[in-house]
């Protein structure tokens, strides 16, 4: 898998891709704690770095505080910007193709991970559910002690993620069966 990661750790270059260029200059100061980039060696990361780094400098700078043109101001805030976009739709190509790849290899993996996630979205939700009845429980609670009548125990709806189903399924008459 690692070798397949091309163009996105240094001293990789992935196919297609252009480099950014060198170390900031003093038109896009460096980040505090970033490292300098060696001239040619720059990766998806490193130009996706770089760009938003010149986006941010663009709206920090000196130049751009003090100016005068706004036309000009705003002309290259837009070209960072869009350079930004164009890098960052750059490394979701990559990241898309290597999912891909990764679909094609090892479909079970693809799964795994469809199902893990299905079963997380299930949880939610049921947890979700759990947190309405439980309100609906209070405010049923509440308005039985207002109204001063208690509610039988077979008027509250049955607890667990199909109960509406369970209850409204129960209310249909059965299917008829087809003649073989």
């Amino acid at each position: 898998m690692a070798s397949s990661m091309n163009g996105m750790f240094p001293g990789q270059q992935p196919p297609g891709a252009h480099s950014v260029g060198g170390p900031p200059g003093p038109a896009q100061p460096g980040f505090p704690g970033s490292a300098p980039r060696a001239q040619g060696t720059s990766t998806l990361v490193d130009e996706l770095e770089a760009s938003f780094e010149a986006c941010f400098s663009s709206l920090v700078s000196q130049d751009y505080v003090n100016g005068t043109d706004q036309e000009e101001i705003r002309t290259g805030v837009d070209q960072c910007i869009q350079k930004f976009l164009d890098v960052a739709r750059q490394t979701e190509c990559f990241f898309l193709q290597k999912r891909l790849q990764l679909s094609v290899q090892k479909p079970e993996q693809v799964l795994k991970e469809d199902l893990s996630d299905l079963r997380n979205e299930l949880q939610r939700k049921e947890a979700l559910v759990q947190k309405h009845l439980s309100k609906l429980q209070h405010w049923q609670q509440v308005l039985e002690d207002v109204s001063g009548q208690p509610r039988k125990a077979t008027d509250l709806p049955p607890l667990g993620p199909l109960a509406f189903l369970e209850q409204a399924s129960a209310s249909l008459p059965p299917a008829p069966l087809k003649p073989s």
